[in-house]
């Protein structure tokens, strides 16, 4: 008999439940194995939507009493690092929702610790895991532009109900649907930041390969007092600069919107996701136009779970969003709302 990735998943709430476990489930070289999460009739929901033999309300038991290859974190923000470090100490490969950690500390201390295990770390970053993000990420390395000197980096989304703590108009049909305790609590890595800002910047991190090191941001609030919107300016250690944008506030009959440009000494890249659009312009003329297929701009999130599935296997698979593009993600992000508070430049 094949050998399949024996997968468990821990903090099985909205996301989990309308992506990972519909995917997982679909791959024939995966078992889901055991499933976490708070509330017995919950969990008993969706082990038999899923067919899952076994289910826990204490991921310590699941991951004491079930052999498993890889686990997904997928529990509130605050509880990643916690979960992962768990899940890490029994072995297992690991898929960590964004953000995946709240703090730069932690997120340094749970790469060191994946480093230690000789365990891989993936970060769903869905808009990694495109052609045409592999494209960008190999003119970037290939020096196409040149010396990066500075970035302006915008997103954008129609999640105004979410981070004031309402019910999310798109998920009216789902199994669960995301709470505010996640999504529009100040005290819990709610906002527009954590929840979504991180997509752009997992994005930018794996285009190209930089290391931040102070931010200077301004926001604005939501009425449950997180964010809506995000203004920061963000140094890196190359002496690069970015102008960094987020905002939740889009009208609902729009998509996502993100656009990244990346200014060099030689010429510029410049990739709008909303248009689906990716090309460089060079200073001497020579310039490369990418083709993004219609559509292709939407987002998804299959990459992510069947490298994990892959990994878990032992196959030579390029983990195109590990775990330190969610790492220097963190890193802008915990300074961006450390400087936010002080009105400072926060260093990273």
């Amino acid at each position: 008999m094949t050998r399949k990735a024996r997968i468990g998943v821990i903090g099985a709430g909205w996301w989990a439940a309308a992506n990972h476990l519909p995917v997982l489930k679909s791959n024939k070289d995966c078992a889901i194995v055991a499933v976490n999460r708070l509330g017995v009739a919950e969990l008993d929901a969706l082990q038999r939507k899923f067919e899952v033999p076994l289910g826990f309300e204490d991921y310590r038991a699941m991951l004491e009493q079930v052999p498993m290859d890889g686990v997904v974190i997928s529990s509130p923000h605050v509880l990643h690092y916690e979960h992962a470090v768990a899940a890490l100490a029994k072995g297992c490969h690991l898929l960590v929702e964004k953000p995946l950690t709240t703090t730069t500390a932690d997120a340094r201390d749970l790469m060191a610790r994946a480093d230690t295990a000789g365990k891989q770390v993936i970060v769903p970053y869905g808009w990694n895991f495109k052609a045409w993000t592999d494209k960008a990420h190999a003119l970037i390395a290939a020096g196409q532009i040149g010396r990066i000197e500075h970035i302006v980096l915008q997103m954008a989304s129609a999640l105004e109900d979410l981070f004031a703590g309402q019910a999310m108009k798109e998920t009216e049909t789902h199994m669960f649907r995301p709470p505010p305790s996640t999504w529009a609590d100040p005290e819990r890595a709610g906002g527009y930041g954590w929840g979504q800002l991180v997509h752009a910047l997992g994005l930018l991190f794996r285009i190209a390969d930089l290391e931040p090191s102070g931010v200077f941001a301004v926001t604005g609030k939501s009425p449950t007092g997180v964010d809506y919107y995000d203004a920061a300016v963000v140094q890196f250690t190359n002496g690069a600069t970015a102008a960094v944008s987020g905002s939740a506030t889009v009208p609902k009959h729009l998509g996502n919107q993100i656009d990244l440009r990346l200014f060099g000494s030689e010429g510029m890249l410049m990739l709008d996701i909303e248009r689906e659009r990716l090309e460089v312009r060079r200073r001497d003329g020579r310039d490369t136009v990418v083709e993004m297929a219609p559509g292709s701009g939407a987002y998804e999130c299959l990459e992510p779970l069947n490298t994990l599935v892959d990994i878990c296997l032992g196959r030579q698979v390029e983990n195109q969003s590990p775990g330190r593009i969610g790492m220097r993600a963190v890193e802008v992000l915990d300074a961006l709302y450390r400087s936010a508070d002080s009105g400072r430049l926060e260093k990273v």
